[in-house]
């Protein structure tokens, strides 16, 4: 099972400064709207997403079918066909995706200590 690219979501309280300190740790912005709340910074192939108000908790992010670029790769694992996986070994899902759709899709699944893992699939 390969899940794709991988970043932490941050919830920030105050993204200005949020962002101000990771360009002070060698971060970028790489994509997002700070108008809406949201930037994605990067640093060599590190990807922190920043996020004031739009969730409670930290959420560790996989993005099937992009590489650390957001690109999009020629061959990847389909959301579905991981969801599926995951079943097959007992993993509870939070949320799942409708295994009757293509294209974009996200699951959420809960790690053992809290932590909730988003899959969440562009292409």
């Amino acid at each position: 099972m390969t899940l794709g690219a991988f970043s932490i979501s941050l919830n920030v309280k105050d993204i200005k400064v949020s962002q101000q300190f990771y360009e002070a740790l060698g971060f970028s912005v790489f994509a997002g709207d700070l108008d809406k709340n949201y930037l994605i910074m990067k640093n060599g192939q590190s990807l922190i997403g920043l996020f004031q108000g739009m969730f409670d908790t930290n959420i560790l992010t996989f993005n099937p079918g992009w590489n650390q670029e957001a690109e999009t790769l020629e061959n990847f694992d389909d959301i579905r066909a991981i969801q599926k996986q995951l079943k097959a070994q007992g993993v509870q899902l939070s949320t799942e995706v409708d295994e009757n759709t293509k294209g974009p899709g996200n699951i959420i699944i809960i790690d053992p200590d809290g932590n909730p893992i988003l899959l969440d699939q562009h292409v």
